[in-house]
């Protein structure tokens, strides 16, 4: 992926260690969770870091005019999906349905935007730069966790009401349970939706994926350590509207 530059902001592939550390900073002020830094080593405290980072290509969006970072995210290739046991989404979810997924993949992880800002072409530019990347690398699926804040779910019952009844992912390929603390939606809700408060309910990034025809498990892993209740979430890139891939083309440049 080559540099995109879009009115006040600039996307790159982080360059040094340097640019990864700035990255980890901005996760862990977007990711806050109690135990974060504590007994690391003093050049890793305030950062949010995991044996995944080696792994992975690093996407920074900054301010072209000052340089400051306003929102990052990796991205961890596959060849396919013989080689889904290695992506960070394993850890939590049995995946063995998207194990026979042909084509490349890509996991895409800790995105998170600046949580002082709300300027909507900071999403718009990273998704651009997400667009260009799964175009030069002829890739077929994204997927990755999409993270609710906090692990009640009593606070988002339209949401997971509206992922049963619109969303699941198809059976053949929808995770299973590994975890061992989980909510299972899919299973437990009975109730009926209200489409406009679920929606308002989802994190961002799941709205996005859900908008050009994502899928998610049927089930949320309940993660304490990072607060947050997550879901899979997949991406055929051949199922995204027409009319939606030409607009991502065009951002992308």
């Amino acid at each position: 992926m080559s540099r995109i530059s879009k009115g006040r902001y600039v996307a790159r592939f982080a360059q040094s260690e340097q640019d990864l550390r700035a990255a980890q900073a901005l996760r862990y002020r977007a990711f806050p969770r109690p135990s974060a830094g504590q007994g690391a080593a003093p050049e890793r405290a305030g950062l949010d870091a995991d044996a995944f980072d080696p792994l992975c290509r690093h996407v920074l969006v900054e301010e072209a005019e000052s340089g400051r970072l306003v929102c990052c995210y990796r991205l961890l290739p596959l060849a396919g999906g013989a080689e889904i046991s290695r992506s960070y989404a394993a850890q939590y979810y049995e995946l063995s349905g998207l194990s026979e997924f042909e084509g490349p993949m890509v996991e895409v992880g800790r995105f998170c935007v600046d949580p002082d800002l709300t300027d909507p072409d900071i999403p718009r530019i990273a998704w651009a730069a997400l667009t260009r990347f799964v175009d030069a690398n002829g890739v077929r699926m994204l997927f990755g966790c999409s993270s609710f804040k906090g692990t009640e779910t009593e606070a988002y019952g339209d949401a997971f009401a509206l992922l049963k009844a619109r969303h699941l992912g198809p059976q053949r390929l929808r995770p299973k349970v590994k975890a061992p603390n989980v909510f299972r939606f899919a299973q437990r809700l009975r109730r009926k939706p209200d489409p406009k408060r679920g929606l308002r309910a989802m994190p961002p990034l799941l709205r996005s994926y859900l908008m050009m025809g994502g899928w998610v498990s049927d089930h949320a892993v309940v993660d304490r350590e990072l607060d947050t209740l997550h879901v899979f979430t997949g991406l055929d890139i051949g199922a995204i509207p027409a009319a939606r891939k030409r607009l991502l083309r065009a951002a992308a440049g």
